[in-house]
């Protein structure tokens, strides 16, 4: 191997571990949130407030993003666990533009690399983003496809509880009673056994044939009023985040990759080629509107972060995209090659299809609208700061305390998740 070829290999490596250092921590603590959540928050709490589409809700929805996440990844798990507490389907996707688009730390690194004014765009192009998939997903989501998404949602939901009362519909049957499908009517119970010794066993947890004198009984699917003690409630929370993991961890490996050999191959200059110059003469609404399709495409093929991307949002600015286009590729965020297939995972191939073709046209007609507003206002800027694409995370800073807290509690809190669901037969 030539040397060349060897110090490649080695910068591509170091951009692969400093991104995968910089989104650790907000993607463990948001797919270890929306554990919780899922487990903990109740239906009717999640129906109250987020069962219709209005401004109230939406703007619940916008509020509760803020303090979220800032991983789209983590954010799709939540809007996902949303979704299963059956809030409406708009509210859902508000919810996954606001916490990865109108989070502190994402304007704190807007200043530091680009200044104010983009500041100001991704507030206000966030909150346009917020109300125009309020809108379109609550008035052109065709009825019969969130059907076919709330189905897919619920079979995936049954199949992780299926292990639990070994496979049996158990709603009917006293615990005390169960007889593994036998009419024991005329058996005493202390002798009923199943043709099994169940000497040491007590009858209230029959187990169908399973040896379960081993077992915790909370961590079987009862009732939520039978489960005390603070230490089951986080071992059933840790079963979800173990299976969000198994369900999603292979999109999230796929994109931080990609999004590390294209920041590491290609240099800053290499993106102008992929924009329309000044001086072809185009009218201007028809140059903002290419700009900010090319920078939702180049979101799409490019995703690091929500944070870390706008590190070569900054490339893109002095690359020569529009403010629009700008604004355009950090709303993209969610609209991935691998998130996409997160969405399918998560709901099914055709509604997925339907979501990110609303998605981009929300993203599309809030980069028009901002890059109206702003040079209509004579607002845009050319004298902006800019910083390397390649950023080393390490040192004395929020992300390496961040990490050193979180990469023992997620693997801690993975093992106690994967232990908890091979106990209830759902190894994954």
């Amino acid at each position: 191997m030539e040397s060349g070829d060897s110090n490649i290999i080695i910068h591509v490596i170091s951009v692969l571990f400093n991104m995968s250092w910089q989104i650790f921590w907000p993607l463990a603590f948001g797919l270890i949130l929306s554990s919780f959540i899922r487990h903990l928050l109740p239906v009717d709490t999640v129906v109250k407030h987020l069962g219709k589409t209005d401004a109230k809700s939406l703007t619940f929805t916008t509020i509760l993003g803020m303090v979220s996440s800032s991983c789209s990844y983590a954010a799709a798990s939540l809007s996902h666990t949303l979704l299963a507490k059956k809030a409406t389907l708009a509210n859902a996707m508000a919810f996954l533009v606001s916490s990865t688009n109108l989070i502190v730390e994402m304007f704190i690194v807007l200043v530091a690399l680009m200044g104010w004014t983009f500041l100001w765009g991704e507030v206000i192009g966030g909150l346009i983003l917020i109300a125009t998939v309020g809108f379109l997903f609550s008035r052109f989501y065709p009825k019969e496809v969130e059907q076919e998404l709330r189905q897919h949602i619920e079979s995936a939901e049954l199949a992780k509880h299926a292990h639990s009362d070994c496979g049996m519909d158990m709603s009917n049957m006293k615990h005390e009673t169960s007889d593994c499908g036998m009419d024991m009517s005329n058996m005493k119970h202390e002798t009923s056994d199943c043709g099994m010794d169940m000497s040491s066993m007590k009858h209230e947890t029959s187990d169908c044939g399973m040896d379960m004198s081993s077992m915790k009984h909370d961590h079987m699917d009862m009732p939520a009023q039978e489960e005390t003690g603070l230490m089951s409630k986080i071992t059933k929370s840790a079963g979800f985040f173990q299976m969000d993991l198994a369900m999603i961890g292979k999109e999230i490996l796929i994109g931080v990759v990609v999004s590390s050999i294209l920041i590491a191959l290609v240099p800053q200059e290499g993106w102008k080629a992929l924009f329309i110059s000044n001086d072809v003469g185009l009218p201007t609404w028809l140059h903002s509107l290419l700009d900010v399709i090319i920078g939702i495409f180049v979101a799409m093929i490019a995703y690091v972060c929500s944070v870390g991307n706008l590190i070569l949002a900054a490339a893109l600015w002095h690359g020569g995209i529009s403010f629009g286009g700008v604004i355009g590729f950090i709303l993209a965020d969610v609209l991935t090659i691998p998130m996409m297939g997160v969405y399918k995972k998560y709901y099914g191939k055709r509604p997925t299809k339907w979501m990110v073709g609303l998605l981009f046209l929300s993203i599309l007609f809030t980069g028009l609208c901002v890059d109206a507003i702003f040079n209509g206002f004579g607002w845009v800027s050319t004298d902006q700061t800019v910083r390397t694409l390649n950023q080393s995370g390490f040192g004395v800073n929020m992300t390496t305390v961040m990490n050193l807290i979180f990469i023992p509690l997620s693997i801690w809190y993975y093992r106690l998740g994967k232990k908890a669901n091979a106990g209830m037969g759902m190894s994954m």
